[in-house]
């Protein structure tokens, strides 16, 4: 062939600037020769030589080339060959995603990196700096508060701004007034307030958040029962429904205490004492608080506050507490709803098994122990009381509950029945309905998840250990059904508190009118008016 006037060029082209795009440069490394022979061969084309001219004169000029579309079809197929068509099952080589080799581009074509998409920041370790709109706002309303107190609030004239500007109850206003002054100056400037509530980006969390950081000790990652006793101070100081009870500085600390127990029996599910963020996030604890400021009477708030549901607690553990030492041992709780619970569930209480006591004394429930123990009782269709119940009954702590376990306890209860001339209920029966009423996956055992899955797993433990709701259940009384019917947000501790609550109270007036009875004999007869 002949290729004069290209045989001058040829020496400033670099045979690797004349890689095909289909083929593999691969094949062509082992020998030398073989690739060589092939160059020549491809130079021996009529075509080359127009085609080999063609690309020195584009670079020369500087024109763009396009090299793939003057060479033959067979060097333009960019994939591999299929192969022939047979089952790729359990042949390891196709277990892989097959892929094409990649094309081999021209070094002459420009290449275009792809625009790289900035992601926008979503994890702030502080908490989300707040918008510039929403900061200009709270800063306008913390303006207008402290233009009147130049020189900064005190904590009686703090409340302003944790109503105002924090959204939050105002009985939360000491603890937040204590987190911004730290060195207990007694008061808090507009700089120091913007530094905590804004800097700080308090302001962008959300409500329990917020709650959760006011009331936590620096460095804890969870709160205490102590944390929350600065809140409970300032409402009995404040709230105009416990008005009464400030000049009784004793049950002031009972009710207190009272409240915080509620509180971590129903949120901290772990049990640990330690509530997390998380549990507080969970619960309804927040939203009972926000409540306080918008109702005046103190029982309507049925969620941890009511002191009606305080007075039964504490009257219930007064009336058990013969020697009134505070604390309550065996033969005391056995007597409890007119001796309603068997010898067998009272002395697996007091083992500690469903829960370690704080009380201090062997053999002794405190106070604490009491309000848990109170609370399962009365409504065992909560969660946390069924996790109580269920660990009494559970005898070797495996996870289920078999049918000897339930027999165990049955047994006492049956032994009861006979002694006040009740009609004796076979087990065999008593486990028939159990099975029925709770569906468990397996018919032979019970699991907590089983029984939180059903609504009658109340009435379970009430047929094994509680003589009084177990008869109850059986006569289902007609009283009980339309109280349910009439407010179905009640649950079974609001009921019982309400009932108690009726109870106490006539017999404080009958008690009245009985220790007065002689004074009103001696006064002389005049009209009430």
């Amino acid at each position: 062939m002949d290729i004069d006037g290209v045989d001058d060029d040829l020496h400033i082209l670099d045979p690797e600037l004349l890689q095909l795009p289909g083929l593999s440069p691969s094949p062509l490394k082992p020998t030398s020769l073989i690739a060589d022979d092939l160059f020549s061969q491809w130079l021996s084309l009529p075509e080359t030589a127009t085609l080999v001219k063609s690309l020195i004169d584009d670079a020369k000029s500087g024109t763009p080339t396009n090299i793939s579309k003057n060479l033959p079809s067979v060097f333009l197929s960019s994939s591999t060959p299929p192969l022939s068509p047979r089952s790729s099952s359990g042949s390891p080589r196709f277990s892989r995603q097959r892929t094409s080799p990649p094309s081999l581009h021209s070094p002459l074509r420009s290449l275009k990196e792809p625009k790289r998409q900035l992601i926008p920041q979503f994890y702030y370790q502080h908490g989300r700096p707040p918008a510039k709109e929403l900061k200009e706002q709270c800063l306008s309303m913390v303006d207008q508060v402290f233009s009147n107190y130049i020189d900064g609030l005190h904590v009686d004239e703090f409340k302003s701004i944790t109503k105002q500007v924090c959204k939050l109850p105002s009985f939360l206003s000491p603890a937040l007034f204590r987190k911004i002054d730290p060195n207990c100056t007694d008061i808090v400037t507009r700089d120091a307030f913007i530094k905590y509530w804004i800097d700080g980006n308090m302001l962008t969390m959300d409500t329990a958040s917020q709650i959760y950081n006011i009331l936590r000790q620096q460095g804890c990652s969870y709160l205490r029962q102590a944390d929350f006793k600065p809140v409970l101070d300032e409402l009995l100081a404040t709230h105009p429904g416990l008005e009464f009870l400030r000049t009784i500085s004793e049950f002031q600390e009972r009710y207190a205490e009272t409240v915080i127990y509620r509180i971590f029996y129903y949120i901290n599910r772990s049990g640990t004492g330690c509530l997390t963020l998380r549990e507080l996030r969970r619960g309804n604890l927040i939203a009972a608080m926000q409540q306080l400021d918008e109702e005046d009477d103190i029982n309507k708030i049925i969620r941890y506050f009511s002191y009606e549901h305080f007075y039964v607690i504490y009257c219930k553990f007064w009336e058990l507490d013969g020697d009134h030492d505070c604390f309550i041992d065996k033969d005391n709780l056995i007597k409890y709803g007119n001796n309603a619970l068997t010898y067998r569930i009272v002395d697996r209480i007091f083992s500690q098994i469903p829960r370690k006591f704080t009380s201090k004394v062997e053999g002794k429930m405190s106070y604490e122990d009491f309000v848990y123990f109170i609370l399962a009782e009365e409504d065992k269709s909560s969660e946390p009381s069924l996790e109580y119940w269920f660990k009494c009954v559970d005898l070797d702590g495996n996870g289920v509950i078999t049918s000897n376990e339930m027999q165990f306890f049955f047994e006492e209860q049956l032994h009861r029945m006979e002694c006040i001339t009740q009609e004796a209920v076979l087990f065999s029966d008593i486990l028939c309905q159990i099975i029925d009423m709770i569906g468990p996956e397996k018919e032979n055992c019970i699991t907590l998840q089983d029984l939180k899955g059903s609504k009658l797993s109340a009435n379970v433990f009430n047929i094994l250990f509680n003589l009084n709701k177990f008869m109850a259940f059986e006569t289902r009384d007609p009283f009980l059904i339309r109280q349910e019917r009439e407010d179905p947000n009640l649950t079974e501790w609001d009921r019982f508190a309400q009932r108690e609550y009726a109870r106490l109270s006539m017999e404080e007036d009958v008690d009245e009118v009985s220790n007065g009875s002689a004074d009103v004999w001696d006064e002389p007869l005049e009209p009430p008016f």
